[in-house]
């Protein structure tokens, strides 16, 4: 695989990371509600979740969804339930408190953090269509097991990164103290964002 080949998949997977998504709201929500510790966490979680659809793309998933449709429905109807139970989570506890521990943040641990930002990201089966489309169109039928390691290490950095980003911005300390003063309607602003992809990821 030549390195300009290599170096288009790094950019179209970046900029699919960038692209807003359940993953992208999650890892700000995290980062404004718990601060930037739980905010990487959730981060390093989107990005294992990412390296799952690379290999299942890499390694024929994508060609199993097409040949059995139903499978990808039964996956996306899946995942599309589970975002709409967090956005519904979200939306009715909108007005309650932020639960906060002495230190200031939210009592939440950096492994649960972590699995929430991996259910968040293998509950889209989209990604790995997305996959499929890069590299049916980059990655040569010869590249070795070398080449495939490096793309995913490229996939989880791409997604840590990105979402670390977000989640840093969201953490600053004006952003949370404007959010704990627009609780209720920044709430549901999130849980009506996460209903709406949950909807689209079911439907589509």
């Amino acid at each position: 695989m030549s390195a300009s080949a290599f170096l288009a998949v790094a950019l179209l997977h970046l900029m699919a990371a960038i692209s807003p998504g359940p993953s992208v709201l999650m890892a700000a929500r995290i980062g404004v509600t718990e601060g930037f510790r739980s905010g990487v966490a959730v981060a390093v979680g989107i990005g294992i979740g990412g390296v799952f659809w690379a290999c299942a793309a890499l390694f024929g998933l994508a060609l199993l969804f097409e040949y059995a449709p139903m499978l990808l429905t039964a996956l996306k109807i899946i995942g599309g339930v589970f975002l709409l139970y967090m956005a519904y989570t979200l939306w009715k506890s909108a007005d309650e408190p932020l639960a906060r521990t002495i230190d200031g943040t939210a009592p939440r641990s950096l492994t649960s953090a972590f699995m929430l930002g991996l259910v968040t990201q293998v509950s889209n089966p989209k990604p790995a269509i997305l996959f499929a489309a890069i590299f049916i169109g980059t990655v040569p039928a010869t590249a070795g097991w070398g080449t495939y390691a490096a793309l995913l290490c490229v996939v989880f950095f791409n997604e840590v990164m990105w979402n670390t980003l977000v989640s840093r911005i969201f953490s600053m300390q004006k952003t949370r103290a404007t959010y704990l003063n627009l609780k209720g309607w920044i709430d549901r602003a999130f849980g009506g964002l996460l209903g709406l992809l949950g909807i689209k990821i079911a439907i589509t």
